[in-house]
């Protein structure tokens, strides 16, 4: 296997988006816009999709407009009995522990959030490193610089020894324009995507050793 980093995303990636656990945390974003920061209710949607499409996350918008107090929004959103959603994936685990990799989670939530999402997977020992919003700020993904930070925290120098995984096809392409091998989890996909996809985590050993 030529690669020796992996970067996986984390919400809708290493647990399957048929939870509805992302549903929850947007519905807590919409609640926060509309409790704490009087958002008229009809305009929440627009500004949520304005300013994911604008900065990458709804978090950036929200602090370049509304100059949010970002360790609260983040708390806040993120403040959902994951157990009620998540149940760990024996064979997602056995195929990452497989992997002669380093692996990292790089999210564009907070590491407080990916720590007790992989608990719930029961992950958590297969990933002890974590790129989050805050490690790449003022940047997220799908940005370039974004990358170029996640690289260099995980001590990378070749962007052709590193792997993105992650279910937003803006994000894999991102990653393959920035020299990455991207795969894409999801089961729609078109040419210039990803330089893979999958859906059965049975077939990431067998993309990443032909990859």
């Amino acid at each position: 296997m030529r690669f020796t980093t992996v970067f996986f995303d984390l919400d809708d990636t290493l647990y399957p988006p048929e939870t509805n656990l992302w549903q929850a945390i947007k519905d807590r974003m919409n609640d926060y816009m509309r409790e704490r920061l009087q958002i008229p209710e009809a305009d929440i949607q627009h500004l949520r999709e304005k300013y994911y499409l604008q900065y990458g996350t709804t978090t950036r918008g929200l602090q370049k407009h509304h100059n949010i107090d970002t360790e609260d929004f983040l708390a806040y959103v993120h403040d959902i009995p994951l157990q009620n959603y998540l149940v760990p994936n024996l064979t997602q685990r056995a195929v990452i522990a497989s992997l002669p990799t380093r692996n990292f989670v790089f999210t564009n939530a907070d590491t407080s959030h990916a720590r007790r999402t992989l608990t719930a997977l029961k992950l958590d020992d297969l990933f002890p490193n974590i790129v989050d919003v805050n490690a790449v700020t003022p940047y997220c993904k799908p940005m370039r610089e974004s990358f170029e930070i996640a690289m260099r925290i995980a001590g990378e120098d070749n962007p052709s020894r590193c792997v993105m995984i992650d279910d937003l096809a803006r994000t894999t392409r991102a990653a393959h324009e920035a020299g990455m091998f991207s795969v894409l989890y999801h089961d729609q996909w078109k040419v210039g995507d990803a330089d893979a996809h999958f859906t059965d985590w049975n077939d990431l050993a067998n993309i990443l050793e032909n990859g």
